[in-house]
């Protein structure tokens, strides 16, 4: 499998992550989950950027409130073997903002 580099990564947060069009976002998390949400003002997103991926911003991430579920999306043109390392990572840092900003502390 060869590695599509006229591929750009970075449209998959501009279409899914774009907070003026909570309603694609939405549209595209009850088609994967076979859910039907109706309130695009229910996703909350919490994305960090520029933390680990050196400035790409190829990833989205955001909450349902309704669920309460974290949903964390990734899209890459090409294979990347430290892409299990890289969400463990920054699943922690979404948790650890998440914690930060509900004032959920142990």
């Amino acid at each position: 499998m060869g590695t599509n580099t006229k591929h750009k990564d970075r449209l998959f947060k501009f279409i899914f992550g774009n907070p003026e069009h909570k309603d694609w976002t939405l549209s595209l998390y009850n088609a994967l989950n076979g859910s039907h949400y109706t309130d695009p003002e229910d996703i909350e997103f919490n994305t960090i950027e520029d933390v680990i991926y050196m400035g790409m911003k190829n990833d989205v991430s955001f909450l349902v409130m309704d669920a309460m579920t974290m949903n964390i999306w990734e899209h890459q043109s090409s294979v990347n073997p430290n892409l299990h390392v890289l969400f463990l990572l920054y699943a922690g840092q979404l948790y650890d903002k998440y914690i930060t900003q509900k004032h959920l502390y142990m």
